[in-house]
């Protein structure tokens, strides 16, 4: 358990994790950040070479004028989608109890 909380500590973890779910592919940086906003660019890196270490996540550059990097959910990141969607459902239906606020 306390790997799993680890794992999705902080604020943006969740919503970096699930946006990389839910993009079907590969995302490029600035669309990731703009997807999580406001995350700063100094924390959405800390957290995506996190979780790329992890395993989670694979980074790609490719050569190019400018450098483009995309970044992808690999299948042990997919694995999370049915925890992260549970989590978020108890989250929904116990809203009144947690003080109502997404």
């Amino acid at each position: 358990m306390l790997r799993f909380v680890d794992l999705v500590s902080g604020k943006w973890a969740i919503p970096i994790l699930y946006r990389l779910i839910v993009s079907g592919g590969p995302i490029r940086f600035s669309e990731l950040q703009r997807a999580v906003a406001p995350i700063t660019q100094k924390e959405l890196t800390r957290h995506l070479r996190a979780f790329e270490r992890k395993g989670l996540v694979e980074r790609t550059v490719h050569a190019e004028v400018p450098v483009r990097v995309e970044y992808r959910v690999t299948g042990l990141g997919l694995t999370l989608e049915q925890p992260l969607a549970a989590l978020a459902d108890w989250a929904d239906a116990h809203s009144a109890r947690l003080g109502g606020g997404h």
